[in-house]
């Protein structure tokens, strides 16, 4: 009997015996029910012989009369045709003449964590959710509250690792940091039961901590707290107030996860405070953010040279760095610091989620290692399942890989979990996905709650546009360029509609204005591409997006699927770069 839910890596391979799926590099491969389950049998007894009979036996029933001959060897001859194989010489498939088949290639069994993922989501019973709002700096010292920020921030991220909780996001909760709202419509916008509120006092080396659960719906108070202690024991306040918190909640915690509760990101307290400081300007979620952080996480790292997290988040910021397209003149250094960071936070600790998240970030957006990337995602939901940050990275893999389903799927947990934040990834991927109507009403929402957000507008004149309201969808792309008129990625948008929409002068004004800040600061030579793209000059555009790629500047990634670059999918540049990126 073959196994219903397995996951099986080999080579470049995946078989998905859940979905009966076979993915190359990440991409489905088309495979037929016959030759499946040969290649799943010889996966599932990998290095042995499998004899025709037993193939026979699980293939055809005793009743069934066909030519069993043919019918195997067209099964094997398929199977070697889409694993690239020959028969002579095998790379996977041994034929051992008068005895059977044998796979020759090392294989490994994942546990089909993405799949039980997937089956927890949609199940009706709701984990216990909580909202750990910011906590509130008492000390006299104003310049503590990058501290009282960081407790928050420690304590969201060690919920985060417990299976059996919903912890509302970081970016979220810091909304209601004023608390200009009551605790109940606080609790029913972030759409959690249970509000975690404290205060922090520091001075000299002591710190009073005091906390408070409290049920929304009740008003109840289900557990309080309050710590006087050495500013030393602030890593032990931090994982003992995570375990209350799940012990009120009667949340269930594994051996694995109450140590990971418990374990310490260093065991010194100047490196933590230096690592606070970068993490307060990483926060902030721009580009001088994401440069000064780096210097405190490389001052904490100074310090505690085993500061496994530190060593993330510079791997992180630097990603970070290069995804948005700010980096100019060296993006390989930037992304080899990177690489290097995330491998040292992993050889470090095995046990960070974090580490495996920006690990997998690297790996498909700047590597292009989808199997890998996709492996490292799971190993950090198995980590970090309340992070909203790995679901949501997690579904841009799956958008860029054409994988819609899979990406909503994840995205709308990313939701769930940071519900304050905008998340425009849903509207383009349902756009990606050609499912126009359900994007425009999601845009809609979106550009009515986030009035202030360029993307919102963004996202929206494209449902526009491809709902054949192409008047209203330019005004709505030229809104973006009014609300953020630094950013190419909106201008060059706007200039893509405008060539669509037959305005080539107004496209090639905004090509001039471009190439004139390209002079004093880096534009991406993706966003080019954009308006080259609407001007229907495909070499131009093959050009930049080649640029784009060496340089891995951009959102490269997502360009598979990519409904601005429609126009060039079946170029012969097009099709050769996506066999580049692993995507062909």
């Amino acid at each position: 009997m073959l196994s219903q839910d397995a996951i099986y890596h080999f080579g470049p391979f995946e078989l998905r015996t859940r979905t009966r799926e076979l993915y190359k590099s990440g991409i489905r491969v088309k495979v037929r029910p016959q030759p499946f389950q040969v290649l799943q049998a010889l996966l599932e007894r990998s290095g042995d012989i499998v004899s025709r009979e037993e193939l026979r036996g699980l293939l055809w029933s005793a009743e069934t009369f066909v030519d069993f001959e043919h019918g195997l060897n067209t099964a094997i001859k398929e199977l070697r045709g889409l694993l690239n194989d020959s028969a002579s010489e095998p790379r996977y498939i041994e034929t051992l003449p008068k005895l059977g088949y044998r796979l020759v290639v090392p294989v490994t069994q994942a546990a089909p964590i993405r799949a039980a993922i997937a089956r927890e989501q949609s199940a009706t019973a709701r984990p216990a959710s909580v909202a750990v709002l910011p906590f509130v700096n008492l000390s006299a010292d104003q310049e503590n509250e990058f501290f009282a920020d960081g407790i928050t921030e420690d304590v969201i991220t060690h919920l985060a690792k417990i299976k059996s909780l919903k912890v509302i996001s970081r970016t979220s909760v810091m909304a209601f940091k004023n608390r200009d709202h009551g605790l109940r419509e606080i609790s029913e916008r972030l759409g959690a039961s249970t509000l975690l509120e404290g205060s922090v006092r520091r001075a000299g080396g002591r710190v009073r901590i005091v906390a408070q659960l409290i049920d929304c719906a009740t008003d109840e108070h289900l557990w309080a707290e309050t710590y006087d202690r050495d500013l030393t024991d602030i890593f032990a306040i931090q994982s003992d107030v995570a375990l209350n918190i799940a012990s009120a909640l009667r949340a269930e915690l594994s051996h694995d996860e109450r140590a990971r509760v418990g374990r310490p990101p260093t065991h010194d307290l100047g490196a933590y405070e230096l690592y606070l400081h970068g993490r307060n300007w990483f926060n902030q979620f721009t580009e001088e953010g994401y440069r000064r952080s780096v210097l405190g996480y490389r001052a904490a790292i100074a310090r505690d040279p085993g500061f496994a997290l530190a060593w993330a988040s510079i791997a992180e910021a630097q990603s970070e760095l290069c995804i948005s397209g700010v980096v100019g003149t060296s993006p390989e250094e930037t992304i080899l610091i990177a690489r290097e960071a995330a491998a040292r936070a992993l050889e470090i600790d095995k046990q960070l989620g974090e580490a495996y998240s920006t690990s997998a970030l690297i790996q498909f957006a700047f590597d292009f290692d989808w199997i890998g990337a996709e492996r490292s995602f799971l190993r950090a939901i198995e980590l970090s399942p309340g992070s909203a940050e790995v679901h949501e990275h997690y579904g841009w893999l799956c958008s860029a890989l054409e994988r819609y389903d899979d990406a909503l799927r994840e995205l709308r947990h990313a939701h769930e979990l940071d519900p304050i934040l905008v998340h425009t990834d849903v509207v383009t991927t349902l756009l990606r996905a050609g499912r126009t109507a359900e994007a425009l009403e999601e845009a809609r929402r979106s550009a009515r709650e986030q009035p202030g957000t360029a993307r919102c507008h963004a996202v929206l004149g494209w449902a526009l546009i491809f709902s054949g309201e192409k008047s209203a969808g330019i005004a709505s792309l030229e809104r973006a360029v009014a609300v953020s008129p630094g950013a190419t990625m909106f201008l060059s948008q706007f200039g893509q509609a405008c060539a669509l929409a037959g305005d080539v002068r107004r496209a090639r004004q905004i090509l001039d204005e471009m190439r004139d800040r390209s002079a004093r600061e880096f534009i991406s030579p993706y966003h080019f591409a954009y308006v080259y793209a609407g001007l229907g000059e495909a070499a131009a555009a093959m050009d930049c997006l080649e640029q784009a790629f060496e340089r891995r500047s951009g959102a490269i990634h997502g360009i598979k699927g990519s409904f601005l670059f429609r126009n060039l999918r079946d170029h012969p540049r097009f099709v050769s770069l996506l066999r580049r990126m692993n995507l062909g």
